[in-house]
């Protein structure tokens, strides 16, 4: 164990440098010669010759017929969990105060599909970018909440009164805001259920905010006390960032049981 140990930590020196992992990314997109890809990544010739023979011994890209580079299988599979420490890295400050909650593993391990992304941060902003998504929807939204600000609600249902399908998941108990179910019932939306056009179900414990469309996202991670935060999120049109969004919507919506109106706690 300890060699493999000491393997990776040498594997790790080797990412440990912008201009290879520059390397290894222009790599990802088209075989290179050094001198092109110099010139790619605006670097000396004598600086990218040196690192390119560092990566090609250790077993990271190899040597074409024609003299250009690729990436090995070993290679590509190292790009891929780049971005994962990228995220965390751009991000450290965030998760001092956040964590992923109850998210499976697998989650975790894909949380470099997040690394395009904007951080957006304070109340405003957050439901203003909320709105933005719900308004920029043509086909559906899905959501998964704990906590439902009452501002959201008639852009929401302007939406699906234009047809948007509207899928949403409720953690319980979802803190709710008083005058909800008076508002939901002015604007029709018991007629909208009976419609098709929403769908609702109810999980234990969904700590972590998730509001998409077809074409974009956000997430909302909970603070490392376990409740759900609102006032910071992640914000992406980015299709990676959405397909792990929209992912563990689908996980969490094979998971979840009935909708049950009494559980929610009203504030």
């Amino acid at each position: 164990m300890t060699d493999l140990i000491d393997e990776a930590a040498d594997y790790v020196l080797e990412l440990a440098s912008p201009q290879r992992l520059s390397i290894l990314f222009k790599l990802l997109s088209k075989n290179l010669a050094p001198s092109t890809c110099a010139k790619e990544i605006d670097a000396t010739r004598q600086e990218v010759h040196r690192n390119f023979s560092r990566l090609e011994k250790t077993g990271l890209i190899k040597k074409t017929i024609d003299g250009t580079y690729t990436l090995t299988t070993f290679g590509k599979s190292i790009c891929t969990q780049v971005p994962s420490l990228v995220f965390l890295l751009q991000n450290r400050k965030y998760f001092e105060n956040h964590d992923f909650g109850n998210i499976p593993h697998k989650f975790n391990m894909r949380c470099g599909q997040l690394a395009i992304s904007e951080y957006v941060k304070g109340v405003s902003k957050v439901l203003e970018q909320w709105k933005n998504i719900y308004k920029n929807s043509s086909e559906y939204i899905y959501e998964v909440v704990s906590e439902v600000p009452l501002d959201i609600i008639e852009p929401l249902v302007k939406q699906i009164k234009k047809g948007v399908k509207f899928n949403y998941i409720f953690s319980e108990p979802t803190v709710v805001p008083k005058g909800r179910k008076a508002l939901l019932k002015k604007l029709g939306f018991d007629k909208l259920i009976e419609k098709g056009l929403v769908e609702r179900k109810m999980m234990t414990n969904a700590h972590t905010t998730l509001v998409l469309n077809e074409k974009e996202a956000c997430v909302m991670f909970p603070g490392i006390d376990g409740e759900s935060d609102i006032t910071e999120m992640f914000y992406s049109k980015d299709p990676m960032f959405h397909e792990w969004c929209l992912d563990y919507f689908r996980y969490c919506w094979h998971g979840s049981d009935v909708f049950q109106e009494s559980k929610l706690k009203e504030i």
